[in-house]
């Protein structure tokens, strides 16, 4: 609907990938993310929310990791830091607070795992790639269906006979239960699609990195408003919550140089290419003039004109050699 409202609108007709760069492309994005989701929920399901978000943080690991394996980002200590603040902090945040169960811990890990991958193949596709899909709206549209792909099998093989029998849907007694039913569905359904479009555009403009970052800053205030409802928090807790928002902040100020520095780098370059390509500067392209050239026009000249005019060509030459030794470049 969005795309169809867009192309409207602007009367261009949106991007549709071909059959071989949806598979090979966006397939393994779509997989990927599906994957996280499914996990995550499923995961949520058998632990606390404190081990869940602990647990979960280490997806930060995993898309430096992959980041540094695909070429995204540079090796740099700074990096590794950051990311070491922000897990180590998250640890001590919800130390002692969990109730440990290792299935549903795994399950949380793997989903850490493939959100790392998710989040990283994301970022080749809108910035490195040449498909065309830097707009959000089109990555949503293109990752969709494989994300339907890998989560519908779990979805059937777990919830499709309590769906098909639940009083609430297919065996409805009440008509109002069922739109009430599908109100919260579709809600969902446009937080979760607005949600993905804010996150795809992060990714656009910033790195997988930084998204993780900004999700680290989402889990620190959930489990921030648990302790403001009930939740007891200790001064370990209370140092770890100081190392995480630490952490965040110097990725935001190393991110900040970074930027800095590519910027002055591409003014100086701007200015570097204005000065050459000034036209009033005629002294500065005499010295560029190639030396054989001066030498053939000088020859040249001498086959014309006269041995004294040739002679004074070639004075010339002698004359500009010195004034590039005077005024060397």
């Amino acid at each position: 609907m969005c795309r169809t409202i867009w192309e409207c609108y602007t009367s261009k007709q949106r991007v549709v990938l071909n059959w071989g760069n949806f598979v090979k492309k966006v397939a393994p994005t779509g997989i990927a993310s599906g994957l996280d989701i499914g996990l995550s929920n499923w995961g949520l399901e058998l632990i606390p929310v404190s081990l869940y978000t602990m647990t979960k943080s280490t997806a930060i690991i995993f898309i430096l990791g992959f980041a540094l394996l695909f070429r995204l980002e540079e090796k740099s200590w700074t990096l590794c830091t950051i990311v070491v603040m922000i897990s180590g902090g998250l640890f001590l945040f919800t130390y002692k607070a969990t109730d440990f169960n290792f299935l549903g811990f795994m399950l949380v890990l793997t989903a850490s795992f493939t959100s790392g991958l998710r989040w990283t193949l994301a970022q080749l596709v809108m910035q490195k790639s040449k498909l065309g899909l830097e707009n959000p709206v089109d990555m949503v549209y293109h990752v969709q269906p494989w994300m339907i792909v890998s989560i519908l099998p779990l979805a059937i093989c777990f919830e499709g006979l309590p769906l098909v029998t639940s009083c609430k849907f297919f065996r409805y007694h009440d008509i109002v239960a069922v739109v009430v039913t599908l109100l919260k569905i579709v809600a969902g359904a446009v937080s979760a699609f607005c949600m993905e479009v804010a996150e795809f555009l992060v990714i656009t403009h910033t790195s997988s990195l930084t998204l993780s970052v900004a999700g680290i800053f989402k889990e620190v205030c959930t489990l921030v408003l648990a302790v403001e409802t009930g939740d007891q928090m200790n001064v370990i807790n209370a140092v770890g919550l100081l190392f995480c928002l630490g952490g965040i902040v110097f990725h935001v100020l190393h991110k900040s140089v970074i930027a800095s520095r590519s910027s002055s780098r591409t003014e100086l370059d701007g200015d570097l290419f204005s000065s050459e390509g000034d036209p009033k500067q005629s002294n500065s392209s005499d010295l560029r003039v190639p030396l054989l050239a001066e030498s053939s026009v000088g020859l040249t000249s001498g086959n014309i004109y006269s041995t004294d005019e040739s002679d004074e060509d070639s004075s010339n030459v002698l004359f500009n050699i010195l004034q590039r030794r005077d005024n060397p470049r």
